[in-house]
């Protein structure tokens, strides 16, 4: 059956049997890209060959890009949000249905913006992380998930693009333009994960932003720990760029 999605502004696509096989980046950067790009220059070229959802100047929605032939899915690039959903509000994510693969065609050649999600829920142990337009998204069921990149898929209410996640976040740590190692993610690392997302999503940035000794205590631990550890020095690379900002604001406090 023809699955069609809205987006933010009624921007609509069909969904189609073909997701892309990018393996999606989790950077420091707070972002998770589904991009064929190595670099800065073949960022811009992308964008300028391709249609869809873009930033301008200071304004930086979600990321959605397509093919102007064949109008498919070429890219993505998602921001996840500092706001946390609460662990009462995470127990109602709906676990259905399950991840279908697919991807996107346009209805038509055209400019859309799609707004960036504004909570964050974060299953235990960070094993999931889901990013929702808002928590009204809870008090109904989900329509679908569409797995449109491995691990990466579009939640969808009522035929209406309304969030996003990422299974197994730690495995796809990296720096900008740089693919994931392929290599699995060492404890140490997921331990880590779920410590930099504890210091920088609320209600642990706001003890960090109001100089709570305790929590400057714990910022520069997660600090000397990545920078210490051994084994999965790219991953730790990324997660020190993740901290790298509130470690330069606060943590000399």
């Amino acid at each position: 059956m023809t699955m069609k999605l809205t987006f933010d502004g009624g921007w609509r696509a069909t969904v189609t049997d073909n997701p892309l096989h990018i393996s999606p980046r989790f950077t420091g950067g707070a972002s998770v890209d589904v991009a064929p790009f190595a670099n800065v220059m073949e960022r811009e070229r992308f964008l300028a060959d391709t249609f869809g959802s873009q930033e301008w100047l200071w304004d930086t929605p979600d990321i959605l890009r397509f093919d102007k032939a064949g109008r498919e899915l070429v890219g993505a690039e998602f921001h996840w949000p500092e706001e946390s959903a609460s662990a009462e509000e995470v127990a109602r994510l709906p676990l259905t249905p399950a991840v279908r693969a697919g991807g996107l065609r346009a209805d038509e050649v055209r400019n859309f913006r799609h707004e960036r999600c504004a909570v964050l829920c974060r299953a235990p142990g960070d094993t999931v992380l889901t990013c929702l337009r808002d928590l009204d998204v809870l008090d109904e069921p989900l329509d679908a998930r569409i797995g449109i990149a491995p691990d990466v898929a579009l939640l969808v209410q009522h035929n209406t693009v309304v969030g996003w996640s990422l299974t197994d976040p730690a495995r796809y740590l990296t720096t900008a333009y740089t693919d994931p190692d392929p290599n699995p993610p060492s404890p140490s690392t997921r331990r880590l994960l779920t410590e930099c997302l504890d210091l920088i999503t609320t209600p642990g940035v706001d003890d960090v932003v109001d100089g709570e000794p305790a929590a400057l205590a714990r910022l520069q631990a997660a600090d000397k720990a990545l920078r210490e550890q051994r084994e999965d020095r790219h991953r730790a690379d990324a997660l020190l760029e993740l901290i790298a900002t509130y470690v330069k604001d606060y943590g000399n406090w």
